[in-house]
Formats: structure tokens, sequence, C-alpha cells
């Protein structure tokens, strides 16, 4: 009898203690495109700050290109553009000749094709059995491997910040059977405002501020329901002030004819048209004012950058401030730009950390970004991917000890 009574209470220990744990806390990703490092400082965001005193934070080097795409798949792969293959915001893959990449294109963009390269966490969660969400992050509604998140949603610039709160609130709000162990969500707004009026602008002060704002619901909305997250708040680069003055034309170098320009601006990726033999080489692998040129196989090896076939032939990177272009611009040469040297300290991009997985008050040296993949799958119980770029150790001290 008394050995059955043993064995009861045995069985009921578990139970109990796992009643009293609750469900595993939520990890969630927060982009916030355009975010420099330094806009923390300003005053303007006094819930990010909170989140940054109550956790980790710490100024985060964006990959090469500092582009949107490339650092925004680097963040959740954990692979550098050179690996995991989106090498810019727009590119081409000679496996598909005549066809362009680019972010306005969407038959190319949602294509499996340009994605497959590497493997993104919310993937890597899935197939662990962890139900993921993903309210606008890039690469997240396409079907890499096949696969998406069980929960995701086509981007729409029109689907406001406080919609795309709300979305992610309603996932948080389920039971814990259907909540999602991983989440994201992401805002453009500041980086809008950086292009359109420059990183020191009133209109991107706004912008910090209102984001701010849809931060803080986001956390006071999930601890008025009961639920625990683990934050991860991340920028996917910096944002430097450009002017029409400062501009380095191609076209004063090597007639248009000659060039494919898959992407100009702070850096300039350019292929040269067939049957230019080393014309296009011999214009711009000299020294130029303001700009560097190199063929992709001899850029700096601190850049990680040149060895996909994806990258075009001949790298251009513009002096910081300065601005490539090959004929007329087909934007303003005003406001803000990105997708300088990622050594720019202002292409630096905002992390912080905080929650029950994470340390209070620490402040990291500069790490590079591919780091948060591996972190990522630290807090949500998935194995650190070996081959990746982005290692664990350089993100060690954002953790709970």
């Amino acid at each position: 009898m008394r050995k059955l009574l043993v064995l009861i209470a045995l069985l009921f220990i578990p139970v109990g203690l796992a009643a009293k744990e609750g469900p595993r806390p939520v990890t969630v990703l927060v982009g916030i495109d355009g975010f420099r490092a330094d806009y923390l400082e300003r005053g303007h965001t006094p819930r990010l700050a909170a989140l940054a005193k109550a956790g980790a934070t710490g100024p985060m080097r964006p990959s090469f290109p500092t582009k949107t795409f490339p650092n925004h798949f680097a963040l959740v792969t954990g692979y550098r553009p050179d690996r995991n293959g989106i090498v810019g915001n727009s590119m081409i893959d000679p496996r598909r000749p005549g066809v362009m990449f680019s972010l306005g294109n969407a038959s190319q963009a949602l294509d499996p094709f340009w994605w497959n390269e590497a493997e993104p966490v919310w993937i890597t969660a899935e197939k662990a059995g962890l139900r993921t969400a993903t309210m606008f992050w890039p690469g997240s509604e396409v079907a890499i491997q096949s696969r998406r998140p069980s929960d995701w949603m086509r981007f729409d610039q029109n689907v406001t910040n406080v919609q795309r709160v709300n979305t992610l609130l309603d996932w948080l709000r389920r039971p814990a059977s259907l909540r999602p162990a991983f989440a994201t969500v992401y805002f453009d707004t500041v980086d809008t405002a950086g292009h359109r009026f420059g990183p020191d602008s009133a209109e991107v002060n706004a912008a910090l501020a209102e984001v701010d704002a849809r931060v803080g619901e986001l956390v006071d909305g999930a601890a008025k329901m009961g639920v625990a997250v683990n934050w991860v708040i991340v920028a996917d680069h910096g944002m430097r002030q450009t002017d029409e003055a400062r501009v380095i034309q191609l076209d004063d170098l090597i007639d248009r004819a000659s060039t494919i320009v898959v992407e100009g601006g702070p850096y300039a990726a350019i292929e040269p048209a067939a049957g230019t033999d080393n014309r296009v080489a011999d214009a711009l692998l000299k020294p130029h004012a303001h700009m560097t040129c190199a063929r992709k196989e001899d850029l700096p090896e601190r850049l990680h950058y040149g060895r996909n076939p994806r990258v075009a032939a001949i790298i251009c990177i513009a002096e910081p401030g300065w601005t490539i272009l090959s004929g007329p611009a087909p934007y303003p040469v005003t406001g803000g730009a990105h997708g300088y040297d990622n050594a720019d300290p202002d292409m630096l991009a905002l992390f912080v950390a905080s929650g029950p997985a994470f340390a209070k008050g620490a402040t990291l040296p500069v790490f590079d970004n591919v780091a948060v993949a591996a972190l990522l799958r630290a807090v949500l119980g998935l194995p650190e991917d070996a081959a990746a770029d982005g290692k664990l150790a350089d993100v060690r001290g954002a953790l709970r000890r």
C-alpha cells in the first residue's frame, strides 16, 4: 500500500510543477526597418529604452550590403547575404538569364527559387513541431523548402502599425495549444521617414515615437493577457544623410549601353553588357573620387561578399554620404540612404532583447547581426546551426545565466 501511495505521489509531482510553471514564453522578433542604433538615445523611445534597461542591448553591425532584404534574411537565417542567397534588394542569377529579382517585382520576390539557399528560423521551428506566425517579414510569405509559418500575412504597406500590433496580439490571445511559440512583426515607418526626410529630421523623430508607442502596446497587451514574452527587437540597418550635390555619375565614366546596373545608390552592383570585353572594367577599376570599385572576387574579406553567383561582377561602394547613379536619379537624392560599407557607424542597427530568457542591464559590444538567429534558436530550444556564420558565443552575454 505504501509503495502504491509513493507511486501516485511521484506521478502527480510533474503535473503540479508543469501547472505552476505554465506555458513556455513566446519569442517575438520585432523588426523596425531603418532604426539606427543611436536613435535609441534621442529620448523619443521611452518604451524601447525601458526594455533595453530591463534586458540586453548593444549596437549591431549589419551585413553587407546594408540593404533591407539581405539583412532581414541574415537576421533570421544566421547566414550572410553571400551565403543566404539574398545578395541585394535587386539581383540577377546566371541560372535565370534575363530575369531580375527586385523588391517591387512581386512575381520574382515571391518565387522560392531566390529564397531556398538558407533556412529561416520559422522553418526550423516548424520542423521541430513549434507553431510560428509572421506579421510581415521579408521571405515569410514565400514557400521556402515548400513550407511557410503556420500563420503569415502577405505584405501590404497600407496595413497600419496599429493593425499589425492587433494581429500579433490576436495570435498571442489564443489558447496555449494554438499560440505561436515564435512570432514576428515588422514596422517600416522609421525607414520611410529616414529616406524621405533624412535621419536628423523631425519626421524621423516622430516616426520613432510612433513605433515606440506600438511596441508599448505589444508589451502591455501581452502582459494584460498574462502571456510571458521574450522580446527581440532589431533593425536591419541604419541611415545616413545624402545630398544631390554628392553624386557619382557612372555615365561620366562608361557609356550606359555597356553596363547593366543591377543596383545603384550607396553601392552599385554592375554587370558588363555582353560583348564589351574589358571596357567596363578598364573604366571602373581605377581610382575614383568618392567611390571604390572592385571585381567581386577582390572585395575586402571583411565584407564576406562576392562568392555567390548572384553578386554582380563589379561592386562599387560610395564614400559615406555619396550616391552612385547611372543616368537620371529614379528618386530624389535627398533625405537619407543605406547600403554603404557596413563599417560605417551610421549603418549600425538597433538590438534590444528583454524578457525571462535575457540578462538584465547587459550591454553588448558591437556584434554581427547574423548572431541573432543563433540567439533565437537558443531561446526557442533549437540546436545551434554549426555551419551558420552567426555564433551564439557572440551574443551569449544577452542570455540570463
